[in-house]
């Protein structure tokens, strides 16, 4: 039986991968943060928590003993590290927060992993937000990057370090440069849960109007299911290399609200520009959503685009979910889970 360590395990990717390699036959050690609640209804939802295979521990990534003491314990013949402060927004506020889980984290790993065994395979959970202000359209490999935020940036630092010990120490490392990736499990500080949340909760009578920032920047969104098998087939490959996990199409937050608001049955209609922008349900007259300064980013990542051509050549990945059936199963779950 092989043996798989995913650090972050709670979160929406977490939950997905531990899945996964339970249903490979894996014994899965999962982490998650020291906190007086426990945030494990992902692993619960999906069967993930009771399974006979799965073990939740506590650890915390940026602590090189615990990290050390984590290894010897679990002795894996794979780790997954997922955990960071991933929030974007958030970023900006806990700068130095974000740089020490998201960015020391990763290090701080990688060097336990030299030190216990080396021969570990290492995934590290690379983002397009690294593409940032992008340079090029659309974004691969090869594409320089140009950071727009401290999550950016934390990752970057993330990425490199993980080529830096893939180069220096014959380590099995991969990097995974995900883009937007989302389903029925995703937080609700993202946007397109969010959206399909607040839209659900208007539907329902549960809330008035939904605020959002920026309408218009462009993202390439795919279903987390599928982009958590990426991650297992880099490390089931003969040479360890990094690759960009996208759809190959882009689409502005405004269609994933159109999207949404037809799922749910609404007539709309927009109207007004900028702050006044408006979308207005037309059998009643009601608005839906408007716009808040407050969701703005300090700096926008206007347009996000992959070419996971490499990927599919190499690793044989494909995309099971478009972004119209993804969009329905959010919609659906959020009205139907409680």
């Amino acid at each position: 039986m092989k043996k798989a360590l995913i650090t972050g395990v709670t979160g929406q990717d977490g939950a997905y991968l531990a899945n996964f390699l339970l249903e490979k036959g894996y014994k899965v050690f999962g982490t998650r943060r020291r906190s007086s609640s426990s945030n494990t209804w992902r692993l619960d939802y999906l069967g993930v928590l009771n399974n006979p295979n799965f073990d939740l521990v506590v650890s915390d990534v940026t602590d090189l003993g615990d990290n050390i003491r984590l290894l010897e314990r679990c002795l894996p013949d794979e780790v997954y590290n997922l955990a960071a402060q991933s929030f974007v927004g958030t970023s900006f506020f806990q700068p130095k927060l974000t740089a020490g889980i998201t960015g020391l984290g990763a290090l701080t790993i990688l060097e336990a992993i030299r030190i216990v065994n080396k021969k570990i395979k290492f995934y590290q959970a690379s983002s397009s937000e690294m593409f940032g202000k992008v340079q090029e359209t659309p974004q691969s490999e090869k594409t320089y990057f140009y950071p727009r935020s401290p999550y950016a940036v934390a990752k970057l630092f993330a990425h490199w370090s993980t080529i830096n010990y893939r180069e220096s120490f014959d380590m099995f490392t991969a990097c995974g440069i995900l883009f937007n990736h989302e389903s029925p499990l995703r937080g609700e500080e993202f946007v397109t849960k969010k959206i399909t949340k607040g839209l659900t909760n208007i539907k329902k009578g549960k809330q008035k109007v939904l605020y959002l920032g920026n309408l218009y920047a462009k993202r390439d969104w795919g279903h987390a299911r599928d982009y958590v098998k990426a991650m297992w087939l880099m490390l089931q490959s003969n040479k360890p290399d990094d690759y960009v996990i996208s759809t190959g199409r882009t689409e502005t937050i405004k269609t994933f609200v159109n999207l949404s608001c037809q799922n749910l049955g609404f007539k709309t209609k927009w109207q007004g520009r900028g702050l006044d922008e408006q979308c207005i349900n037309t059998e009643n007259g009601n608005i839906l959503v408007k716009i808040k300064e407050e969701f703005f980013r300090p700096n926008e990542v206007d347009l996000l685009i992959g070419d996971s051509s490499k990927a599919k050549l190499k690793l044989d990945w494909q995309i099971t979910s478009t972004l119209e059936e993804l969009c329905q199963e959010m919609v659906d779950f959020d009205f139907e889970y409680k």
